[in-house]
């Protein structure tokens, strides 16, 4: 059992959406250090990786074609360094938060986590409404601000003070974040 579990959501996207270059070009900029965090969250010994991930309403998907969908998309190579491998935790979710309708909750029960790290994309959406189901739930959030993309950079600003001043999430870096 570890007491911290790293959970990237939704960053298997094919970029084939009506905000997809905008994000993109947000999301580019966080792909080197999140494939980082990542990577160290695979070593360390005492870090649980979990990703969640939409499956954009087609309820056929398992996650491998999410998988394959976003590796064969737009911009496959915002997804490749970071996309799972054999052995990482994987769920799909169906509405922004991570936990709505998942079984994240439970599955971090057992792990005995008691901190969570959130990566991902939407800053002011999924990566939003995670934090506050985590926090409602008594968990622990850091946000590594190098690590989450927003659509829209003044909502995504704003999304990131409400996480600090409202559910008392922890700002930090991927370099900075696993203790």
């Amino acid at each position: 059992m570890t007491d911290t579990a790293v959970v990237v959501v939704d960053m298997l996207n094919a970029y084939r959406h009506a905000d997809a270059e905008q994000l993109a070009d947000n999301v580019a900029q966080i792909v080197e250090p999140l494939a980082d965090l990542v990577e160290r969250s695979r070593a360390a010994e005492d870090v649980d990786l979990i990703y969640v991930n939409d499956n954009y309403g087609d309820f056929t998907a398992g996650f491998a074609q999410i998988s394959a969908s976003a590796l064969n998309g737009s911009r496959p190579e915002l997804v490749r360094p970071v996309a799972p491998v054999a052995g990482d935790r994987l769920m799909t979710k169906v509405r922004h938060s991570a936990f709505y309708s998942t079984p994240l909750e439970y599955l971090l029960g057992r792990l005995g986590t008691r901190r969570l790290i959130l990566a991902g994309q939407v800053t002011e959406q999924c990566i939003l409404y995670t934090a506050l189901d985590a926090y409602v739930r008594h968990l622990p959030v850091v946000i590594p601000v190098d690590s989450v993309a927003h659509i829209d950079a003044e909502l995504g600003a704003a999304a990131l003070e409400m996480m600090c001043r409202n559910m008392a999430a922890e700002r930090s870096t991927a370099a900075r974040c696993l203790r």
